[in-house]
């Protein structure tokens, strides 16, 4: 196993010097933060056990790019997200745009990104409030995500939607009308397609003019599976809230053929695949957000703004959430030698930042 930072070591120098007027500041945040997480940069804490031992605890940057990073937050994140777990069956619709786009949106993220939220969402809303299926007004939560499992560029957005919603009076729930069926699949691609174009020719004309007439002729994929409660979602979604597209322990080798990492295939085998440095991190980096860019939404009921609404829906499930438990405290470390517990002795001061002339 390399670490990331690691490797950003060892390449970023030359991959910045062959990209430098190319590269997105986000990514050279991103960089910077990987390359600073856990060291004395960032400060920390010094610990000591009675044997003299002593033990430095640096900082974590706290990057969502960092496979160091994320693992506390993802876990708050799902114990959240289970509070709000209504009880009923819940669905999981994954939207995926063609390939013709997928090149304007890496150029124009943040604008693209917001509008595929967004219109993947309304998509749902829509053909939920409208179908004969359903007909009602429902919540959800969208999550971005643009990785595939060997990194490659595939924006798409997944969805956790309760089946079920409110009446149009907000007087009822209302239960999907065929079990186990939520909403069909080809009307939520078709929809968001309707949508997404017609919101490119209203406020983005010149983006829309850059991608492919045919992208708008050919099927687009809205993908509808059962998650049961809910919970196995979360589980999976949990993995890329808070967390980059690559673990820690995926990098193999890194040597004179090439940078070697780890995936399953869509089978759940295990694959290895082989780039040159700069391949690889530019195969990285392209999943960098947009500073403060919000991968994750809630709309209809579970939208921050439809407090009321949420609180009908509760009362005609007659349903309370369980408490929310407080996670446990971090334990102090170790000591290696005697295995006792070591005693915090004091804080290390971050180091003073470097500027450019």
């Amino acid at each position: 196993m390399i670490p990331l930072a690691e490797v950003l070591r060892r390449h970023w120098p030359a991959y910045e010097l062959k990209y430098r007027a190319r590269l997105l500041p986000s990514h050279r945040r991103a960089v910077a933060a990987i390359l600073s997480c856990r060291t004395p940069a960032l400060g920390g804490q010094l610990y000591r056990c009675d044997c003299g031992k002593e033990h430095y605890a640096y900082h974590s940057c706290n990057h969502r790019a960092c496979p160091q990073c994320g693992h506390a937050d993802a876990t708050e994140w799902l114990q959240r997200q289970r509070q709000r777990l209504l009880p009923v069956p819940y669905y999981l619709v994954t939207f995926t745009v063609p390939q013709q786009l997928r090149k304007i949106i890496r150029s124009n993220q943040k604008v693209l990104y917001a509008l595929l939220l967004t219109h993947s969402a309304h998509a749902l809303l829509d053909v939920a409030r409208d179908h004969k299926d359903l007909g009602a007004k429902i919540g959800l939560m969208a999550v971005l995500q643009t990785w595939t499992r060997d990194l490659r560029y595939h924006p798409h957005v997944h969805c956790i939607v309760p089946a079920g919603g409110l009446s149009p009076d907000n007087l009822r729930w209302l239960n999907p009308k065929r079990e186990n069926y939520f909403l069909p699949q080809a009307a939520l691609a078709m929809r968001l397609r309707t949508r997404l174009k017609e919101a490119l020719q209203q406020d983005h004309p010149a983006l829309l003019a850059q991608i492919p007439p045919g992208a708008w002729s050919v099927d687009w994929v809205a993908d509808v599976q059962p998650v049961g409660t809910g919970e196995p979602a979360l589980k999976y979604l949990a993995a890329y809230v808070y967390r980059t597209a690559l673990s820690a322990q995926r990098i193999l080798s890194d040597d004179p053929q090439g940078l070697t990492f780890s995936f399953r295939d869509n089978t759940g085998r295990n694959q290895t695949a082989t780039l040159s440095p700069q391949n690889f991190l530019h195969r990285f980096l392209q999943h960098v957000l947009p500073r403060g860019f919000q991968r994750i939404r809630y709309f209809g009921f579970l939208s921050a703004a439809a407090k009321n609404k949420w609180l009908r829906v509760r009362a005609l499930l007659d349903w309370t959430p369980p408490p929310l438990k407080s996670p446990p405290p971090i334990p102090a470390p170790v000591c290696p030698i005697c295995k006792k517990p070591m005693l915090l002795i004091g804080e290390l001061a971050r180091a003073p930042p470097r500027y450019c002339r």
